[in-house]
């Protein structure tokens, strides 16, 4: 049986009630998102809350709106932050991400989701699980299109993705007047093709130079990059 939580330097995450675990995507995402200046964030499908509480120790004047549809995903996320430091600034709402867009204003700097991607896979017979890892019940086009609604004027979206939905996704990015503004291909081991791809998407444009994150070397030890972009939070 896998472990009931992870630890981290600052807080620790349980995610036994919650059909996600804690993994590397959600990890990379909240260490990676840019989160300087922000003062509003909505992490959508949060889950465990993983990247919620990761975005709130970064940056300690943010607040942070952790959305999920799953009543367990929701009851485990707000166990994890009323554990943490960070409680006072993270608040969590059981909800449809399209039906709060619909009554709330576009307040947020920054919007983040490490989103179900599997679209074409064979569908996990577990309800809980399956709604974690299928667009079912947000595709990728809605995601966008509810987000871009939310953001201010400056605000961004960040996403954590398979990398071979990069070129479809820019393609939708592209048709909501979102502009890529920030990614890294992410290698999993040394010598290998991207496998993840971070991205960050913007209502303003600005120049875009791809960056590479590896993580792993050939004999299975995290790469010093890896290492630093994690140094905050793995033990």
């Amino acid at each position: 049986m896998s472990n009931p939580y992870f630890r981290f330097k600052q807080f620790t995450v349980r995610h036994d009630r919650c059909a996600m675990k804690v993994g590397t995507d959600g990890c990379l995402l909240g260490a990676w998102a840019n989160v300087s200046g922000a003062r509003r964030i909505a992490d959508v499908g949060t889950g465990s809350g993983l990247v919620a509480l990761m975005l709130a120790q970064r940056n300690m004047d943010v607040r942070i709106d952790a959305l999920d549809i799953d009543r367990d995903a929701c009851l485990q996320a707000a166990e994890n932050v009323s554990a943490s430091p960070f409680a006072a600034r993270i608040r969590v709402l059981r909800t449809d991400f399209r039906m709060y867009a619909a009554m709330a204003p576009p307040a947020y700097d920054l919007i983040v989701s490490n989103p179900p991607y599997f679209d074409e896979s064979l569908k996990c017979p577990d309800a809980g699980r399956r709604m974690a890892r299928h667009s079912d019940t947000l595709p990728m086009a809605e995601l966008l299109s509810v987000a871009a609604a939310l953001l201010t004027d400056d605000g961004r979206v960040a996403l954590v993705l398979p990398y071979a939905q990069r070129e479809n996704v820019l393609r939708q990015a592209e048709a909501r007047a979102l502009h890529l503004v920030r990614e890294t291909h992410v290698v999993p081991v040394e010598g290998a093709s991207p496998k993840r791809w971070l991205a960050e998407l913007a209502r303003r444009p600005s120049p875009c130079v791809p960056d590479v994150l590896t993580l792993e070397t050939p004999d299975h030890r995290r790469t010093a990059a890896y290492q630093e972009v994690m140094r905050d939070f793995y033990l």
